[in-house]
């Protein structure tokens, strides 16, 4: 792969997002984590962990990707979007002159190794995009080990850095903040369109893809900018691409109310009638939380909180009834796994 910089002007530019920061000698761009050091990019937060804790995949939230399995979730510092309602702004919007705990790419794999039912590996919590580096060389071990890899992502990458991703990467799960660009550029700083042709890269390279998207009242909940979006995602994504309704909670810079109920279901009905599979989330209800056979009607999955019981389909992932295939990734190949 071609660097991930190039000289500019005395200062270096970044070429891993779609801001592609100029740096100056011994300052960091917009993300705080990739600075100039005597004239090259380096990860300031290489091997700089914030967390790490064993979750199920349906925290991801990923919904089609091996229910039921847990995996290792590992996040560090730093975040290339500043959405003044970030909901871990507490290490996105910071990158500590020293990070409290450091670890290699062995021992992050060796910790997902001893985990039961664990597939892999989740980089999350912040913005994986930023860390590009020590990403890479996790998910490569990992991979190597017989497991599996996915990114909770903004999205908000350069085209070239994304293809070396998707070739290390098994499964993503986007952020895609609103459909709107002047929501992107008030709220986050970024814009809509670089998220909107990831998320076609995503697709053309036959990785997973699920879509998130937090609904913030008065923001992004109205009727036709959903309409807008599941148009849009079953066009040029594909009907079968689930979409996550998320509740909002004031956080950070914002104070708004949490998203009412009737929001929620609102919008939650709207996508249903583009997109096959639309789920929602941060919400006491048994409403979008089953995933249901989008021919017949049949339950596939129930799901109570984060517990999760199958049903009604075969070990390839197909409805019994119909025979409509409903999740690629069902059980794990791997005979290391526990």
């Amino acid at each position: 792969m071609k660097p991930l910089y190039r000289i500019s002007d005395e200062k270096i530019q970044c070429l891993l997002c779609p801001h592609l920061c100029r740096i100056a000698r011994e300052k960091a761009g917009l993300c705080g984590a990739r600075k100039n050091r005597n004239g090259i990019i380096e990860l300031a937060t290489y091997g700089a962990v914030s967390g790490y804790a064993m979750d199920p995949v349906e925290k991801k939230p990923l919904y089609h990707w091996f229910p039921g399995y847990n995996i290792l979730s590992v996040g560090s510092y730093g975040c290339n979007m500043r959405c003044d309602f970030c909901q871990n702004h507490n290490i996105s919007q910071i990158v500590p002159e020293r990070a409290g705990r450091r670890m290699t790419p062995a021992e992050v794999v060796d910790e997902a190794l001893e985990l039961k039912r664990n597939i892999g590996v989740a980089f999350t919590y912040n913005e994986p995009v930023i860390w590009f580096e020590f990403m890479r060389d996790i998910a490569i071990a990992t991979k190597n080990h017989g497991l599996f890899t996915a990114m909770v992502s903004n999205g908000y990458v350069c085209e070239e850095p994304l293809e070396e991703i998707t070739a290390f990467i098994d499964a993503f799960n986007i952020d895609l903040k609103a459909f709107n660009d002047d929501f992107y550029k008030k709220l986050t700083g970024a814009s809509l369109e670089p998220v909107k042709k990831s998320l076609r890269q995503i697709v053309k390279s036959g990785r997973h893809l699920e879509i998130t998207t937090l609904i913030i009242p008065g923001q992004n909940d109205s009727i036709p900018e959903m309409v807008y979006e599941a148009e849009w995602i079953a066009g040029e994504l594909g009907t079968d691409i689930p979409l996550h309704l998320s509740r909002y909670f004031p956080k950070h810079k914002r104070t708004d109310s949490m998203t009412p109920d009737e929001t929620l279901c609102k919008l939650y009905d709207t996508a249903s009638e583009k997109l096959e599979y639309v789920y929602l989330g941060n919400m006491h209800t048994d409403k979008g939380q089953d995933t249901k056979c989008p021919v017949c009607g049949t339950t596939i999955t129930k799901r109570s909180g984060y517990n999760t019981r199958l049903m009604n389909i075969n070990d390839k992932g197909c409805c019994l009834k119909c025979g409509k295939m409903i999740y690629n990734y069902l059980m794990p190949s791997s005979p290391t796994r526990h």
